[in-house]
Formats: C-alpha cells, structure tokens, sequence
C-alpha cells in the first residue's frame, strides 16, 4: 500500500426521521473516515522467508460490511483496490451505449465529513429551507391534515465530547505500545447547545473492535519486532480464538502461497523413483493435474517401460524397439510436434496406452460397434488384409476390393488379374498382389491403378511377402558379429507352383512404370517373358523339386516350405542358398521366421511343427500331437500357434517346444487364425472364436450358425472377418473403439513389421552407395541346383492325400485342380497353353539387362486367353523356353 492510501470506512448514510406534524426524513451522506496507515516495512524482504508478503488480499476482504452496536453500517474498503473499484464503476457500458445512473446531470454529489455531521446534527433546524445543513439531502413528504401550531423548542443539551484517546472511550483488547504515535481524533466536539428537539444519534457508536482497529498499525508494528517464535506462538494463540469461518479464509490464503510443486523441483532420476510407488490409475490421474505433471509423466521412459513390465505387457524381442522406431520416423515425417503444441509423449506411453486398451477393450467391451457388408458375390476371400485404416480382401473371382473400415463403402474395385488371386502384400499405398495368371502386379492404391506387371513365373503365385530394411547381425569370416541395414531397399519375394522362387525390387513411387511384353495382350503368356529385360527383377531361386507353398523373409534371411517336404533357408542378397532342412515327410503348407531366436518353424502335412535352429541348420525342436494337417502356423514374441485339420489349436513355447495350451472347442478343420499375445482368433465350421492366449479358454464367439469363415484379421481397435452365409460372401467388421477416435492407440503389425520402416528416400545418397555395394555381392557362382531335362523332375508328388487334406487344401488352399463350388476350376481356369518345352536353367552372372518401360493403357481391355492343356496340373508347371542368368 502506497503512503498517501490509507484504508477507509464509508459510513452508510443516517437516516433521522422527526415526526411533529409533518414527517421529515433527512438522509446524510458522510465522507469516507481515514483509518491509520499499516506500516510498510522498513527493508525489503527476501520473498522466500516472507512468501505473503506481496500476496494480494482476498476479494471478500477488499471490501466488506460492519454493523455497530447501534445498529449503524459501514463499509471498509481497502484503498489498494479503490482505484479498481472505480474504475469499474465508470466504465459500465459498451460500444455504442453507456449506462446513464439517476443522478446524472445532477450536477456533483456533496457530502460532508463525519466531524462536520456530527457538529451540525445538534444544531437548532431552520424553518426556511435556505438555512438546511449543506451537504444533506432532505425529502421531505406532507401530510394531507392541516399541522398544529408549533411548540417552543427545547435547548439541546450537550454531548460530551468524544475520543479515541481519553476516558471516554472503551478500553482497548491490547495495551497501547510505548511510544507509538497515538491514533488521530476522529469524533467531533460536542455540539452546540440551542439545537432543536428531538435530539439527534451519532452515526456511530464506539466500541471496542473500532479502538482495536485504530490500533492495528502499532499492532503490527509490535508483531514484526518480535522474535520468530513468538509471532508463531502469538499467531496460533489467534488462530485457536478464531471461529471456523476465519480459519476457512486464513487456510484458502496460505494454501495456494505455500504449496510446492515438488514434481518440478526434484531431480529426473528421483521423480521417476516417486513415480514407480504409484500404481497405472494414479498416474493417469496424476497426469491430469498440470501441463507440467504431464509433460514430466508422458517423457519419462523409466517410468513406462516399469509399467510395461509391471502390468505384464512388455513382450520382449524387438516388439517394442520396432514399436518405438516406426513412432519416432512417423512423427518426424508429420512434422511433429507442431509449434505451441504439448511435448509428445514417450514412445512407451503410446505402446502402454494402445496395449491396455487392446488387452481390456477386447475382452470388457461387450458390444463393440459392429458393421457387416456383403463382398465378391458368393466368391471365396482368398486373402484378408488391415492396411492403413483399409479393408483389402481379394478374391478367386480375379478381383481386388478396399473397403473403409468405417462405413464399409467400397473405396476401390482393382481390376487386372485373370485368374484368381492367392497372394498379397501392402506396405503404405503399395499394393502386391499374385494370381493363378502367374503374374505379379503392383498397385497404387491411392489412385487404383496397376502401375508394374511382372511375368516370369510358369505357374500360379501361390505366396509372396515384402522384405524390407532392418538391422541384422552379421558375421564376418572371422567370427565378429556386426550391425548391418539388409536389404537397402525394400524387395519383393514370390513363390511359385513353378518350385522356385523370384526375388523383385519393390518400386518406388515416381520410378518407371514397368509391363512385361505382351502384359495386355491376349496372345502372349507372362510365361514367355525374358525377365532380363525386367529392371526390378534381381534373383531367380531354384532347388525345390515340387510346388513352393509357404515362405517368410527377414533382413537378408528367406525361408521356403515346398511339397517336396523341404525347408530351404536363402541369402536373400545373393541367392545363395544356406541351409537345406530334411526332416518332414509330407507336404510342408506353413513356415514361419522367428530372426530374434534364430529360428525358423515349419508346418507339415505329416501333423508335425519342427523348429529349426538357423545357425546350425539342425532341427531343434519335433513338436507333436497335432493327427491331422498342420496348415496354419503364427509367431509371436512369446508364443507360436498352430492350427491344424484336426480341428485343434495348439500353442507352443517356442523357447523350449513344450505345449501350453490346446485349444479344442472347433468340430471342424481350422480355416484361418490369428494371435497376438493377449488373444487368438480362430474360424472353422461356421464359428469365429476369441481365445485367451494366456489361460487358453474361450472369451467370446463373434459368428456362429454359418455356413463358413473364409479369413480374419485384426490389428489394435479393429477386427474383419469374411464369411460365407445366406447365399453370400460377408465382411463382418468389429470396432472395439466403439467409433470414438484415439490416435494413441496403434496396432501393432503382424511379426512388427511397420511401414515406417521403409526408408523412402530419407538417405537417398547412402542408400545408393549401399546399392553399389550390394550389387558386388551378387557375383557368385551359380545355385547349386541346375535344372535337368528330365520330366520326373516335374512329376506329382505320389504321396497318399487324406480326407484332412482334402477339406483343408480344396477350402483353404485351394490348390487341387477340382472343381470350385461355383463350376469354375479354382487353379486350372487360369492355365495357358504352351508351345514350346525348354528346360530350367541356372541363371549366370554378368547378363545385361534391357527393361522395356511402358505407360500403362487405361484403353486397353484384357481378353481372355485359351483353356490350359489337360495334362498341365497344378503340380506340373509348363516348360519356359527361356534360360535365366544371375544377376
């Protein structure tokens, strides 16, 4: 408070009201009574010993009512907020209009002093309205009689004296210091004798609280000088006389002044010791509190990796490195965080928040928004796929559909294929498909064009993957293991019915387009194409002596399951071929690579898993108890799924090959499944099932009474499954967000491959100096399989097929060359007619290459080629008059 403002009370107008014969009220406006000024202290003081030094009063207390024991009323106002409180009286208005009061035009407001008042209340009333008290505005209303005649007025007696400081006056509650300057005379002398009856009231009556506070100044002045104990025990022997109103109003003002943050004081290391007592509910709460608890909350990555662990959704592996390697390269893409924006959370918390809600929304959502559309006609799904908040589902109709998860419209219709299509692969907008047309085509997904077509495979694509860019450990000659990026740019894989295996080069967008010769033409076979001439085309694996039909690729690392009951393990880069691994007895449908354990599993027609150890080449594991077809396997970080004829789910430890679980609730073949670690979904016989993965019981069933599953899939909130019942093929899709949006909560991919692992031209400079070096790694000697002229080479495998095999391979695999349901043959429909027979040869180093590249022709309409020969079968490719060279 400043020296020339003093703290005040504004007297409530007196009201005295004479009745003779005519009632008089006179109403009297005092000016505001000057209260002794606080002292202000005599040297600055330090701020974190006196923290309410500056603290500014509470709004009740800058202006607040008092009542006297005569019934008067006053208003204290502090004179700090004065100036505030007219300046909000005088801007009461807006644009274009202003509160006018009663009393404007009037001319200024006069009002007398309280000494003034009070000398001139005693003072004899004039009968002429010119002798009225200045100052006092009087309302004067006449009665309707006629008044009597006046008496004689009475002599007014006289009133003593009034003071603060003399015997008149109350005692104080506290004795007046010693030396302090005594409080100023504010009363009035007594008023003058003569003045008429009745007698007039002082507008106040003086009591103690009013003595009190024209002593506070030499109160306070006392109360700064004693020592620091003693204003305590002073201050506590106040409080314990205080009501509970008075506490509630000294506890809100200390509260707010002498609270810590002590979240933003500590070091890092102990609030992450704090934090760690907490459980996950706390700290979701506490993280609400402040922006700055939450900006210390969502970056600690202790924290969070503790609760991963603690609330048993840390999988190990490089699950949740690759998890916070594909945030980190999507955020820096978008651009964030985006300025004045809140600092992003640790990739931890994202991987917590989206793994919670998979594990609980999953199994405590009981109704989940739920969507089902029809698809393809009465055709079979013959492939499912979740891909950037898109439903891609292919069919052996030939076609290729994307549908919105959301409203289930059909986004794009992909149209190209001539045969069936049994292979896909996305990554971003870059579709792959593979088709019983032998051709491989490259779509963009974002406009739906088919931009690449590939040939060079004499027979139905039956499996293909997209490898793309990660760090493997690599052994040099010496032993020494070392970190490198393989491959350096991403690669497409293809396996054939033809028993070998093509590696291609995953186009970019903005590349060249590329159509072999011939691609839309009727008369020319994708057989015929000299894939030399294909600049994408780098590798040409043979070895297998009979249909490749599974395959799974890491890094520099491709593993192959044929119908020739072989495992072949590949360098991807060189096409060496590493490992050969015997052990199976009949058909191999399934493999899957586990690169963290160095492994690789197989699934067998012989009702086996085997493991194989990689860096041996030895078979690690026999798993057995399957009795039927081991068609379907899937790999997690903790777990490894098998789905067999028989019916029956089994899931394996991979680390040590024990069985945990056996789920049997299905009565007939196991069409598709998929796993995670928290749940395992699985169709057969007209039943989607939920398993938990962790007690292998049954959560919930999503179909039941139709007629069959064909395919599902799911990843974080959503889940698609295509079926057959009433007469046609339905998606059924399955928001476990109940529609609202959450952009923290990320799927995670199947075996933790993100697209945001693709470089895309970030290092476009090291990327082509990692290609040059690639490319010497190429120079090798040739495989160490040369294809023969020798017909039993291409003969079918004479194994006995069961009635397990049968259901499975026709409604599943769909590669016996029967008939479809629909009188279509399923593989054979697609077949061309050869004219020539040559022979399989090893491809040599050093060709060159003439790539034709073409613009696709939106004009163009495919024409239907010739029925395949008789004695052409799914298990005996035509001959291609075309000898292949090593890149």
């Amino acid at each position: 408070m400043s020296s020339n403002q003093r703290p005040s009370l504004v007297l409530a107008p007196s009201v005295n009201t004479t009745t003779v014969v005519t009632t008089t009220t006179t109403t009297t406006t005092y000016a505001p009574i000057p209260l002794p000024t606080l002292p202000t202290p005599s040297t600055p003081h330090d701020p974190q010993k006196y923290p309410l030094l500056n603290a500014p009063l509470p709004p009740s207390f800058r202006q607040f009512p008092l009542v006297f024991p005569n019934g008067s009323r006053a208003t204290f106002r502090d004179n700090d907020d004065a100036d505030d409180l007219l300046q909000e009286e005088e801007v009461i208005g807006g644009k274009g209009w202003r509160l006018v009061k009663s009393d404007d035009g009037a001319g200024p407001s006069r009002s007398v002093g309280l000494i003034e008042a009070v000398e001139r209340f005693a003072r004899k009333r004039s009968y002429d309205n010119d002798g009225l008290m200045q100052g006092i505005e009087t309302i004067t209303e006449s009665s309707t009689h006629t008044p009597p005649p006046r008496k004689k007025a009475k002599a007014a007696p006289v009133l003593p004296k009034l003071s603060t400081v003399n015997a008149a006056a109350p005692p104080s509650p506290l004795p007046s210091p010693h030396g302090s300057p005594p409080p100023p005379n504010i009363w009035p002398s007594a008023p003058p004798s003569g003045a008429s009856s009745p007698q007039p009231q002082l507008p106040i009556q003086p009591d103690a609280s009013l003595a009190t506070l024209m002593s506070l100044p030499s109160l306070v002045s006392h109360f700064s000088g004693l020592p620091i104990q003693l204003q305590s025990h002073l201050l506590i022997t106040l409080l314990r006389h205080s009501p509970l109103p008075v506490l509630r109003t000294v506890h809100s003002v200390l509260t707010p002044i002498l609270a810590r943050d002590f979240l933003t004081l500590l070091p890092p290391e102990l609030v992450s010791h704090v934090l760690s007592f907490l459980p996950f509910n706390c700290i979701a709460r506490a993280s609400r509190v402040s922006k700055s608890w939450r900006d210390i909350i969502d970056s600690d990555p202790v924290l969070w990796r503790d609760l991963l662990k603690s609330e048993k959704l840390w999988f190990g592996g490089d699950s949740e490195r690759a998890f916070a390697e594909a945030l980190i390269r999507r955020r820096r893409r978008a651009g964030l965080p985006h300025p004045n924006d809140l600092s992003l959370a640790n990739p931890y918390k994202v991987l917590f928040k989206s793994r919670y809600l998979t594990r609980t929304r999953w199994i405590n959502n009981p109704e989940p928004k739920h969507l089902a559309f029809p698809a393809h006609g009465r055709s079979v799904v013959t492939c499912l796929l979740l891909s950037r908040g898109r439903i891609i589902s292919a069919s052996d109709d030939h076609s290729i559909h994307v549908y919105s998860p959301v409203t289930g419209l059909l986004l794009r219709s992909l149209s190209g294929h001539e045969g069936g299509v049994w292979a896909l692969a996305s990554t971003k907008d870059t579709l792959v498909s593979g088709s019983t047309d032998r051709t491989v085509r490259i779509w963009d997904l974002s406009t739906g064009r088919c931009t690449h077509v590939f040939g060079g495979h004499t027979s139905t694509v039956r499996c293909l993957a997209i490898v793309k860019p990660e760090w493997v450990d690599v052994e040099d000659e010496h032993g020494n293991v070392r970190k490198e990026k393989w491959p350096k740019r991403p690669l497409i894989v293809t396996g054939s019915r033809d028993h070998s295996l093509r590696v291609w080069d995953l186009p970019r967008p903005g590349e060249p387009e590329y159509r072999f010769d011939g691609a839309d033409e009727a008369d020319i076979d994708p057989a015929d194409e000299d894939v030399d001439e294909n600049p994408y085309h780098k590798l040409h694996l043979e070895g297998h002596e009979h249909a490749v039909r599974a395959l799974a690729a890491r890094g520099r690392t491709l593993v192959s399951g044929s119908y020739d009951s072989m495992v072949r393990v590949w360098d991807i880069i060189t096409g060496a071929c590493r490992w050969v691994l015997v052990g199976h007895t009949q058909k191999v449908y399934s493999v899957v690579l586990d690169s963290t354990r160095r492994q690789a599993c197989s699934g067998s027609m012989d009702g086996t898993v085997r493991v194989w150890n990689l860096k041996t080449g030895e078979c690690q594991y026999t798993l057995t108890g399957h009795t039927s077809l081991v068609g379907l396997l899937g790999l997690s970080p903790s777990h490894l799924v098998s789905a067999a004829a028989d019916s029956t789910l089994r899931i394996w430890d991979p680390d040590t090959g024990e069985v945990r679980h056996m789920l049997a609730a299905h009565t007939g073949a196991i069409t598709c499944f998929q796993h995670d670690e928290f749940k395992v979904l699985s169709g057969s016989d007209g039943t989607l099932k939920m398993w938990d993965v962790r007690e292998g019981t049954v959560v919930r069933e999503f179909l039941s009474n139709i007629h069959g599953v064909w395919q599902v899939v799911f990843e974080g909130r959503w889940c698609v499954a295509a079926s057959h019942r009433s007469d046609a093929t339905i998606l059924d899709v399955w928001d476990f967000g109940n529609g609202e949006p959450d952009d923290d909560w990320i799927g995670e991919p199947v075996g933790g491959i993100y697209d945001e692992d693709m470089t895309d031209g970030e290092d476009e400079e090291m990327e082509q100096a990692d290609a040059d070096a690639m490319e010497q790694d190429l120079d090798i000697p040739p495989s160490e399989t040369d294809m023969a002229d020798d017909p039993a080479l291409f003969a079918d495998d004479a194994g006995t097929k069961d009635e397990a095999f049968e259901i499975v391979d026709h409604v599943v695999d769909g590669d016996w060359g029967g008939e479809d349901p629909h009188g279509e043959g399923i593989a054979d429909s697609s077949r061309r007619v050869s004219s020539q027979a040559g022979r399989h040869a090893s491809r040599q180093a050093g060709s060159t290459h003439h790539g034709r590249v073409v613009a696709p022709s939106s004009s163009t309409v495919p024409r239907l080629r010739p029925p395949l020969m008789n004695d052409e079968t799914p298990t005996r490719p035509r001959l291609k008059n075309s000898v292949g060279r090593r890149r």
